[in-house]
């Protein structure tokens, strides 16, 4: 099964989000910060991410970095999350390794989108 992790420091952004992404037939985790994020990357490195870019004790464009130069993290799908159009921050974070970046507030709709456009591939859902 494709693992996504949701690092970000807003309990309610890794509810909603880990709704809509398990609904996408992923094995959601989640992670509150970048350092818990890359300590349960170092045990199992997920399929693809979407990380909040200002977090405390490490932000978003640091994991990045540090998850790139991880081994299994070069091939790990990056979606940058932020609540503002801020291009500087953006381009850090592409510059870092990321594929892609997702506004929030967010729906179903946006973020199958964004997975689309930045070649995230989404689980073979099984017909019921």
């Amino acid at each position: 099964m494709k693992v996504f992790m949701i690092v970000d420091d807003s309990p309610v952004i890794r509810k909603v989000a880990r709704r809509i992404i398990e609904g996408m037939g992923y094995a959601v985790a989640e992670a509150e910060d970048g350092i818990d994020g890359l300590e349960k990357c170092d045990h199992t490195m997920p399929d693809a991410v979407m990380v909040d870019w200002d977090m405390p004790r490490m932000g978003g464009v640091e994991f990045i970095e540090q998850l790139k130069s991880r081994p299994g993290g070069a091939d790990t799908k990056v979606l940058f999350c932020t609540s503002e159009v801020n291009m500087p921050e953006m381009m850090k974070a592409k510059r870092a390794g990321a594929d892609g970046y997702v506004i929030k507030p967010f729906t179903r709709a946006i973020l199958q989108q964004s997975f689309t456009e930045n070649g995230i591939e989404q689980p073979a859902q099984s017909a019921a």
